[in-house]
């Protein structure tokens, strides 16, 4: 948690530096301000931060308020009487800010059309006390068919998700992040690869060449009984007998392994 750092009286040292730096610029007594005001930077993003999502990394908010001190160091004048600390807080600050403004995916048009869009919503409820629809929102905004389209478009929430957002804590060395338990719905399970090939090679065994096709191509490619016929050049009846006989011929076959199949 930040805590306010107190304005302390200017030392003679801090002076010196300040009179070095603006006589000759002298890296060495710049490189001292820096490290004196530090704080301040850590100070004001610590404070930011608690004010955004947990994507933004306490430490970029540092980063780019460190270039906001530098700025502040070169472009300050000691003769007209104003507190560094005051002067200083608002060009971190300001830094820091623009340093996100530039990592924002959304563009400032986009942003612009959102505004209007919810300027037009508020409006609504207050003069009639309740959200409009979709056609009164766009009879309010006097704007055409296709601009609210547009407009509705660009407004449609959506958002990013760090993947290297923290997702709990563990007593070990590494945290887990949301890359670590990100389910990839598209891959196959190899476990569920194996056990299918292992029944379709039990279950074909002893079977002819299209025998085995009709089982397979019916089974575990899911086509029709019609397309198998056309692929194998037989009637569809022709295959649906076939199909039968060999049901038959398994079922009596497994009766007979039946404790061969059995689970140890």
């Amino acid at each position: 948690m930040a805590t306010r750092r107190k304005a302390q009286p200017v030392s003679e040292e801090i002076l010196q530096w300040w009179d070095q730096l603006q006589r000759t610029g002298c890296q060495e007594a710049r490189n001292s301000l820096m490290e004196h005001y530090y704080p301040l930077v850590k100070y004001t993003a610590e404070r930011l931060h608690t004010r955004f999502p947990g994507e933004v990394e306490v430490d970029d908010l540092i980063s780019a308020g460190v270039f906001g001190l530098m700025d502040a160091i070169k472009l300050f004048d000691l003769s007209r009487g104003i507190k560094f600390e005051t002067y200083c807080s608002q060009r971190i600050r300001g830094a820091i800010l623009d340093s996100l403004r530039g990592m924002d995916w959304v563009p400032r048009l986009v942003r612009s059309r959102e505004s209007k869009v919810s300027e037009a919503r508020h409006r609504f409820e207050a003069q009639n006390g309740r959200k409009p629809t979709s056609g009164e929102l766009h009879e309010s905004m006097a704007v055409t068919s296709g601009e609210f389209e547009k407009l509705q478009r660009d407004c449609s929430p959506s958002g990013f998700v760090s993947l290297s957002r923290k997702w709990y804590e563990t007593d070990g060395s590494r945290d887990v992040c949301e890359i670590d338990v990100l389910e990839d719905v598209t891959s196959e399970n190899p476990v569920d690869n194996v056990l299918r090939d292992d029944i379709q090679d039990l279950v074909t065994r002893g079977l002819s060449k299209a025998e085995r096709l009709i089982i397979v191509l019916y089974y575990f490619e899911e086509l029709t009984m019609k397309e198998i016929g056309r692929t194998l050049a037989l009637s569809e009846s022709r295959v649906s007998q076939m199909h039968t006989a060999i049901i038959q011929r398994l079922q009596c076959q497994l009766e007979s392994r039946q404790a061969e199949l059995q689970p140890v």
